[in-house]
């Protein structure tokens, strides 16, 4: 299930079927990460939320403490400033012109259940961030550097799981097994396209990262407006080294982030896409039309990187059903599947004793890792 969830490099495909589907098979189980936990609450004859953490557990090793997913981070802080224009569309507090920048807590993380694992440039990249309002709401959002997501329901991200799953003997999926839910399911195949189009960019720095799921935004007369976020960077990509070196290191993606902020914060630009009547909102692995209207907000500014040993965000849940009253969910049932999810990783991992971060950084007097 999980042997290649760590990247998202697709497979070099040699000649015939086996090899067009290499690539398949890599980018389904990299992108998966991200959702691991998306499956089984629906059929308990198969899996439950806590069987699907057990066999992440069995798969990844145990790594107690750390997240299942996404177990690879650096906690982030710093403070977002609304420019009035959302107002428009939501009555939340945090779209208001004119309001103090509201604190920032989040992470920045890489797909996959190990925590101490080499960075790859082709490794799903996240965005997770908590809003903390004046009027003591919070916005809790978890995005990442992928358009769209491989499956639109908890049923088909089971199914998946199962069909893809390692063969105990090759430690591969079942050629036959795998082919019959590519055949199912159209649109994981047209995800994959997607996915598969839009190459990774240098850092975490210069990724935009998505909502992937459609919410709804709720303005002072009740009128309801379906919308995906997503946060696009100002700054340019990280420096570059020359052509003949690699990035060496195990933590390079992170290394790049940590020295970036100690310069300068880095900055987002919060970017609403608004739907039209007709758009899907209840279908992750759909992206909307280009000409879609794009409204910008407001502005993220992070200032601080520290180790989750010593970050707040480790005893933060990114439930994206955490909203203000203006922010809604929509009909993607992806959103309740998630939010059920998290929740039991959470209780589990925060029963733990705290873990040595993966990455260090020089905050709160930590030493870097080699």
């Amino acid at each position: 299930m999980i042997a290649t969830m760590n990247g998202l490099a697709p497979v070099r495909a040699s000649s015939g079927t086996g090899g067009r589907l290499a690539w398949v098979f890599a980018i389904v189980l990299a992108v998966g990460a991200l959702f691991s936990y998306v499956a089984g609450w629906l059929t308990p004859h198969r899996l439950t939320p806590a069987r699907v953490v057990d066999t992440f557990e069995r798969i990844n090793g145990p790594h107690p403490g750390f997240r299942r997913n996404h177990a690879k981070g650096v906690t982030i802080s710093g403070n977002f400033a609304a420019n009035g224009a959302g107002s428009r569309l939501s009555k939340a507090s945090v779209f208001r012109a004119g309001s103090v920048p509201v604190p920032v807590v989040g992470r920045f993380a890489l797909a996959g259940g190990m925590p101490y694992a080499g960075d790859s440039a082709a490794t799903v990249r996240s965005l997770a961030l908590a809003f903390s309002l004046p009027n003591g709401e919070e916005w809790r959002t978890g995005m990442n550097n992928i358009p769209v997501f491989i499956v639109n329901t908890p049923e088909a991200f089971s199914e998946q799981l199962i069909a893809l799953a390692p063969e105990p003997a090759t430690q591969k999926p079942n050629p036959a097994r795998a082919q019959a839910f590519m055949a199912k399911h159209p649109e994981t195949m047209r995800a994959i396209r997607a996915i598969k189009a839009q190459a990774p960019t240098a850092g975490f720095e210069d990724s935009t990262y998505n909502s992937l799921n459609a919410f709804h935004l709720i303005d002072a007369a009740g009128r309801v407006t379906a919308v995906r976020w997503s946060m696009v960077p100002l700054q340019g990509a990280p420096a570059v080294p020359p052509p003949t070196a690699a990035p060496t290191g195990a933590n390079f993606l992170f290394d790049a982030l940590i020295a970036h902020v100690e310069d300068a914060p880095l900055r987002f630009r919060l970017v609403l896409t608004i739907a039209q009547p007709g758009d899907a909102t209840n279908d992750a692995t759909l992206a909307w039309p280009e000409d879609r209207e794009k409204l910008e907000v407001g502005t993220l500014t992070i200032d601080r990187v520290e180790g989750e040993a010593t970050g707040s965000a480790r005893i933060i849940n990114f439930d994206p059903l955490i909203l203000p009253n203006g922010i809604a969910g929509s009909d993607d049932p992806l959103l309740s599947a998630r939010s059920a999810a998290y929740s039991q990783s959470f209780t589990r991992r925060v029963a733990e004793p705290v873990a040595s971060s993966a990455v260090k950084t020089t905050a709160a007097g930590e030493v870097s890792q080699p």
